[in-house]
């Protein structure tokens, strides 16, 4: 994995599991797996509320950017209802060094 890729996923991981700690109960379950061509990380928590995009806040720095910048970071990004009354969220992130991410 080439640095870009790095820092694309723990970026990524970080913003995951804050999102996670922030809106979904506090718990959350890492899960990280890896092919030749992309690392996957998914997280899961106890909310059944999906993430939601909304307009960063420019002003008054109560977030708003995370889920915009996993959107763009990643190859494939999908929620999976589960486990239980929880979510799991699903990213991937490419290896290669020049692939470009587009969210699914």
């Amino acid at each position: 994995m080439d640095r870009t890729a790095g820092d694309s996923l723990v970026l990524v991981v970080s913003e995951l599991v804050t999102n996670a700690l922030r809106h979904g109960g506090g718990q959350y379950t890492l899960a990280l797996s890896a092919t030749e061509d992309t690392v996957t990380a998914e997280v899961s928590d106890r909310s059944p509320a999906l993430p939601r995009e909304r307009a960063p806040d420019l002003n008054g720095g109560s977030g708003g950017f995370g889920w915009h910048m996993v959107r763009r970071l990643t190859t494939g990004l999908s929620v999976i209802r589960g486990p239980g009354s929880g979510k799991t969220v699903r990213a991937r992130i490419p290896r290669a060094p020049g692939t470009e991410p587009d969210a699914e």
